[in-house]
């Protein structure tokens, strides 16, 4: 039976009391399963993150305890930790707290108050800081990153045949991914704080002059965001079944029966070769536990399914034209409206300079770190499909119920486990119907005392009505409200529909192609489905509360991704 605690949840400290939901929802939506966290996270990338605060310059290394504090895990729900936002605010100069907190919540009334500690304020982190700034503002690229993607494709690239391998040479291949885990996402760091300089200084610009909504315009169609390659290339297979009679006329009868009706075929071709190089992406591809394009390709036929349908205007190559012509255009006007002020001047430039370099190397970090991720979860997917054969699990993903420190006492005896691993996935389960805390203080309540997400309320809209979110991605669309909470499922999707999620990972961008716009529950303008939808030229909102929930299937919506308003034209009669 669940308990008060889950058996891999953290303690807040007395150093880090604060965690959010906040910009954590998107990056793991559901429960965390217990081997993803303990083997990719808290010995992997939980490291890599104390790594990159500290070399970004916010912390010294003994300011963390054991394990880091970077980030919480409650009822197997993941967690930031606000203190370390926060004194990225404090120290950073020219920041502060409170507006780490604005960017994070708005007017949230249960957000508590920052207070200050002596050992918070440091002037030797804040010169360290202010000589990142200077190297961010003036880079051109991040040399680890790059050297990191050439790491990770070759890491996939000689990939062996694993099931040639034993169960204990298939453990020692995951564990050897470990230390790379540490550094991918001690770089990812570096991108997602300093993804934010840029696109901060081009707001602040835009606002000054009278021009806010013109900032999303400014910071899409950047180029060579690689998770909207995902986009692109299905878009290019979407084609070649829309050329072909005898492809067009598989889909038609039905995706289940699709694999062996277009083998030997172009497009089967296309398919092999786009699972090579993006089958790591996938719903909650930061837990190594979840499926993805290569381990579910069930997922490549339902979307081809639906962009399929598309018409060839939305080509996703022709929309990044039409706005970085856009973005040109309102980029001069700004460069003219700051005639004269060289400082100004000087400022913006090297805003959209970095905002352009940085949220590339953001991306192209994520993409890295999933393919890391990806081969330890290949290689305890293939220790889970002969442990299930032998007997000793229900189902090949039952093996995710380990712990890190379990693994080879589990290689050795599975029997021993066989009904451990079944009550914890029951547990698991459990855990999935709750709604966690958006905000823990000090104390984590008990898991007895957090709401079902059966029971939760919330208040429907009317017509007239208009919601507010984050501006994210420029654009108006008018539409059908299509409520999806993943992205494996999008039959209900028709060309020009407005898709509204939680939040979206690279798995959901080739739905962005069908979609005339986009919403989110969660988010920011960093976000995933804030980046690629300026990178396609669709309209997207993000942080509108429960919109899941709030706004009805079916309904006339109207969205305006440069000023963050969703109206509610007419509801489904």
């Amino acid at each position: 039976m669940l308990g008060d605690k889950w058996i891999c949840d953290r303690t807040p400290t007395e150093r880090f009391p604060n965690y959010t939901r906040a910009n954590a929802g998107e990056v793991l939506a559901n429960p965390c399963t217990p081997l993803g966290w303990t083997f990719g996270w808290e010995n992997g990338l939980v490291l890599g993150c104390r790594d990159g605060f500290v070399g970004f310059g916010v912390f010294d290394a003994d300011e963390y305890g054991s394990p880091p504090e970077t980030f919480g895990l409650f009822g197997g729900y993941f967690y930031n930790s606000l203190t370390q936002a926060r004194l990225m605010g404090v120290r950073m100069p020219g920041a502060s707290p409170e507006a780490i907190d604005q960017a994070y919540f708005d007017a949230r009334p249960d957000v508590p108050p920052y207070k200050a500690e002596d050992w918070h304020e440091s002037e030797r982190h804040a010169a360290k800081l202010g000589e990142t700034m200077g190297i961010v503002l003036g880079s051109d690229f991040y040399q680890p990153i790059e050297d990191q993607k050439v790491e990770t494709i070759a890491l996939r690239d000689g990939r062996p045949n694993l099931a040639s391998l034993s169960s204990a040479e298939l453990v020692a291949r995951a564990r050897s991914v470990q230390p790379l885990l540490v550094a991918l996402f001690d770089s990812h760091v570096w991108a997602s704080l300093g993804a934010s300089f840029g696109p901060g200084i081009v707001t602040a610009t835009c606002t000054e002059l009278g021009r806010a909504a013109d900032a999303p315009l400014l910071l899409s169609s950047i180029g060579g965001v690689d998770s909207a390659e995902i986009a692109v290339d299905l878009w290019a297979m979407s084609r070649t079944i829309r050329a072909s009679d005898s492809l067009t006329a598989a889909f038609d009868a039905g995706t289940d029966g699709v694999a062996e009706a277009i083998s030997g075929s172009r497009l089967a071709d296309q398919i092999e070769a786009f699972v090579h190089k993006h089958g790591s992406r996938g719903p909650d591809e930061w837990d190594a536990g979840a499926d993805s394009y290569e381990t579910s390709p069930g997922l490549i036929y339902a979307q081809l399914d639906a962009m399929r349908q598309q018409g060839d205007h939305a080509d996703p190559t022709a929309a990044t034209a039409r706005n970085h012509a856009e973005r040109e255009r309102i980029g001069e006007e700004i460069r003219a409206a700051l005639a004269g002020n060289d400082e100004a001047l000087g400022m913006f430039a090297a805003g959209m300079h970095a905002a352009d370099v940085w949220q590339v190397a953001r991306e192209r970090c994520k993409t890295n770190n999933i393919r890391g991720l990806h081969e330890v979860r290949m290689c305890f997917d293939e220790i889970g499909r002969r442990m299930t054969a032998a007997g000793h699990l229900a189902h090949a993903k039952q093996i995710y119920m380990l712990l890190d420190d379990e693994v080879e006492a589990y290689i050795a005896d599975p029997a021993s486990f066989t009904d451990t691993l079944a009550t914890r996935e029951a547990d698991f389960a459990e855990l999935a119907t709750l709604e966690p805390p958006f905000i823990v203080d000090r104390v984590c309540p008990p898991l007895s005392t957090w709401i079902r997400r059966a029971d939760l309320v919330v208040q429907a809209v009317d017509v007239g009505d208009v919601l507010n979110g984050v501006a994210c991605a420029p654009g108006v669309a008018s539409g059908t409200a299509r409520v999806l909470l993943r992205p494996d499922d999008p039959g209900a999707l028709e060309p020009g529909d407005i898709l509204i999620t939680d939040h979206t990972d690279p798995s959901w961008t080739p739905l962005f192609l069908v979609a005339g716009g986009v919403i989110t529950n969660v988010g920011s303008f960093g976000s995933h489905a804030s980046i690629v939808s300026r990178e396609l030229g669709i309209p997207c909102v993000a942080s509108i509360a429960d919109a899941t929930r709030r706004i009805p299937e079916g309904a006339t919506i109207t969205i305006d991704g440069s000023t963050g308003r969703v109206s509610i034209d007419r509801l489904f009669d």
